[in-house]
């Protein structure tokens, strides 16, 4: 089973021209794990050139954020058209970055809606700003799951990716304990299928916090999840790279 490996830009790099050499680093890379899925969400200005120049097919994109809104005035958004018309497939939806800016769960769940109905993948994020004894985390996650796929069909259940991220993990270079992120991901699945039905057993979950090329393996082959969503080491070319070479071994 392929892994899926998303490469968040975020507001990275300044240039066009760093933008092109970023990617066909990545690019490079992302040719010699062919047993990895990458999906490369550069800032959006960036994105319909990027796509353009890139002629294979083992490089899909996604637009980091959108509305769900189709058009109208919306100053400084970008519908989820727009995006599939630059060349995203993937959408980013309830990135915990836009969560503290105010995005709520259900402005999150209208994006994962409006991007099924769109044809883009959405690509849910969800999880906790600090973890405590008492188990709440549990709760939060809960909650932004009930939101998100409150819109979302029983048979297109399975079309969304989630990714959790400990918002307490993001940025540093320590990840969670594969074990606790088991446990994470038999409640995520148990509480769609709660939802939703059977099919909440079979969506494709990622890690996203502090996934570095010493820490992934483990967690890929311990945890339970399907791949990453990658922040701070997607912009180091090198370690990228590692990355993606420390995962390219077939999944049993």
């Amino acid at each position: 089973m392929k892994s899926i490996v998303i490469a968040n830009w975020k507001m990275n790099p300044p240039t066009m021209r760093d933008a092109k050499k970023l990617f066909d680093a990545t690019r490079k890379a992302a040719e010699s794990a062919k047993n990895v899925t990458l999906v490369v969400a550069p800032p959006a200005i960036f994105l319909r050139d990027l796509r353009a120049r890139y002629k294979g097919k083992r490089v899909a994109f996604a637009i980091q954020q959108a509305s769900a809104e189709g058009s109208g005035a919306y100053t400084g958004d970008i519908s989820l058209l727009q995006a599939k018309d630059a060349g995203a497939q993937y959408v980013i939806a309830g990135h915990s970055e836009q969560r503290a800016k105010g995005e709520t769960n259900e402005a999150a769940g209208k994006v994962v809606a409006a991007a099924l109905i769109s044809g883009l993948t959405p690509v849910l994020c969800v999880g906790e700003r600090e973890r405590s004894q008492n188990g709440e985390h549990f709760t939060v996650v809960k909650e932004q799951l009930r939101a998100a796929f409150a819109d979302v069909e029983p048979g297109k259940v399975t079309k969304v990716l989630v990714a959790y991220e400990p918002v307490w993990a993001i940025g540093g270079e320590k990840t969670m304990n594969p074990r606790d992120m088991h446990e994470m991901t038999i409640f995520i699945r148990k509480t769609i299928v709660g939802m939703k039905g059977e099919a909440g057993m079979n969506v494709k979950i990622l890690y996203g916090g502090a996934t570095t090329e010493s820490n992934a393996l483990p967690m890929l082959q311990e945890s339970g999840v399907q791949g990453f969503i990658v922040g701070h080491v997607s912009i180091d070319a090198f370690r990228f790279a590692a990355l993606l070479q420390a995962i390219k071994t077939p999944q049993v």
